[in-house]
């Protein structure tokens, strides 16, 4: 069983992590919100321990968005706000139990076990992928940025999938078009930046936030 601790107090974080391993979990570490979410992106994770008090992505924040990448997988928020209206502030949020601090780690392992077992039944999966305002429903093949719904081509909504797989890594013309097209594209042409352009206009127009960078010289960045 994988598990992230997402925890800006080393000490803290060493110690749940060091006492996981030792009870024959695998564990992760992440001290902001930011780094936390990128991790659950790229890796598959059987639980999460969160701080609700964390830099870049506040706690509550970060576990909405794990709910939606990963809706099976249970949330425990670790705070040291205990009041009631806390933690309902935090089941609100997602999250499926809360264990304010201080705790003894006996406590904690044994909601986790228990988490674990329970987390275990499966659930049908949302196949979405969101990045900022902006949700792409893969089995509907559609795609909605705020409240507007956006109309996209197959190529685009292909290309849009990419970037938002791949968001905030600078991906060049070449390993767009190998993974957009296929191994016979044209290199020569500039068809990338021609569909790049077309999804520009889709998706980053009439919003103050641009998803769609052009980083100059290597290519392009997604949602940084």
């Amino acid at each position: 069983m994988k598990i992230l601790i997402v925890e800006d107090e080393p000490k803290v974080a060493s110690f749940i992590k060091k006492g996981l391993e030792e009870n024959g979990y695998e564990a992760d570490l992440a001290y902001d919100g930011l780094s936390a979410e990128k991790l659950v992106r790229q890796y598959k994770f059987d639980l999460f321990i969160l701080d609700i008090i964390i830099p870049g992505i506040g706690g509550l924040e970060l576990c909405k968005r794990i709910k939606v990448l990963c809706p099976n997988a249970p949330v425990l928020m670790l705070t040291a706000l205990g009041t009631t209206e806390d933690k309902l502030e935090g089941f609100d949020a997602g999250a499926n139990d809360y264990l304010v601090k201080p705790f003894e780690f006996r406590e904690l392992l044994a909601r986790v076990k228990v988490l674990l077992k329970t987390g275990s039944q499966p659930v049908e999966p949302v196949n979405k992928l969101i990045v900022a305002d902006l949700e792409l429903d893969l089995d509907k093949k559609t795609a909605l940025r705020g409240n507007s719904h956006i109309d996209l081509t197959a190529k685009e909504f292909s290309l849009l999938e990419y970037f938002m797989r791949n968001a905030g890594r600078v991906l060049s013309r070449n390993d767009i078009a190998e993974k957009v097209w296929d191994s016979s594209f044209d290199f020569s042409t500039n068809v990338v930046d021609v569909y790049v352009n077309f999804l520009r206009k889709k998706i980053d127009k009439g919003f103050d936030k641009k998803l769609i960078q052009t980083k100059v010289g290597f290519g392009y960045i997604f949602g940084n």
